[in-house]
């Protein structure tokens, strides 16, 4: 047994073969997280670049009708 104020440290033996198996597996699990994660930025990215350019053809079309009608003498 320890004795009073002894820190223990547990210890874990592992086979090699297996830790790398684990490894391997860990990073095949994070690629896909990763690739999911990217499209749903991608699709997020999509809606509001479409979204600002609807605002920007609005406005586009406002000064070009407010031109005309300042050129054209109708206001």
């Amino acid at each position: 047994m320890a004795e009073e104020g002894q820190i223990i440290v547990p210890h874990v033996v592992v086979d090699r073969a297996e830790y790398t198996e684990v490894l391997k597996r860990l990073d095949e699990i994070d690629e896909k997280v990763e690739f999911v994660n990217s499209e749903i930025y991608q699709r997020i990215g999509k809606k509001v670049g479409r979204d600002i350019g609807i605002l920007y053809g609005i406005t586009a079309g406002i000064v070009i009708i407010l031109a005309y009608a300042i050129l054209t003498g109708i206001v």
